[in-house]
């Protein structure tokens, strides 16, 4: 093999690990994707059963309802339809009816109400954490309240 073959060989091989290990990657991550879906979209039928999806919207005001031990059930709304959530755990400081949240989870097989493993609540662009407002305060260039 001259040296122009042998550098083509090793530019071939490399392109062929760089483009296997892409595929690898693509494929482990596909499995994680949770794609966003708005209470209307799922009331014309977008989310497919037992597919990791997030809902996003308002929580309904009115709709937080305790259950038994950590379970939670609420209402999520774009303001044309409501989705009924289910969620069995801690819910954020920041969730409270009225205010922006999205949640990921799954819709099962013939069941209408969205099983939500995690709950995100949102804020405004004015939030900022305590930890860095008590550093900014202690440093004297705390601007806010």
């Amino acid at each position: 093999m001259t040296r122009k073959q042998k550098r083509l060989s090793l530019i071939a091989g490399g392109l062929c690990v760089i483009g296997v290990a892409v595929l690898l990657v693509m494929f482990a991550l596909s499995s994680q994707i949770a794609y966003f879906q708005s209470p209307t979209d799922i009331a014309e039928g977008a989310a497919p059963p037992n597919q990791r999806i997030r809902l996003g919207g308002l929580v309904v005001d009115g709709s937080v309802n305790q259950g038994e031990g950590a379970e939670v059930s609420f209402g999520v709304t774009d303001t044309a339809n409501t989705v009924e959530v289910v969620y069995n755990g801690i819910l954020p400081d920041l969730f409270r009816e009225g205010q922006g949240v999205v949640v990921e989870g799954i819709f099962e097989a013939g069941n209408p109400v969205f099983l939500a493993d995690s709950v995100l609540a949102k804020h405004d662009e004015t939030y900022m954490p305590k930890e860095v407002a008590d550093s900014l305060k202690e440093q004297g260039v705390w601007q806010g309240n």
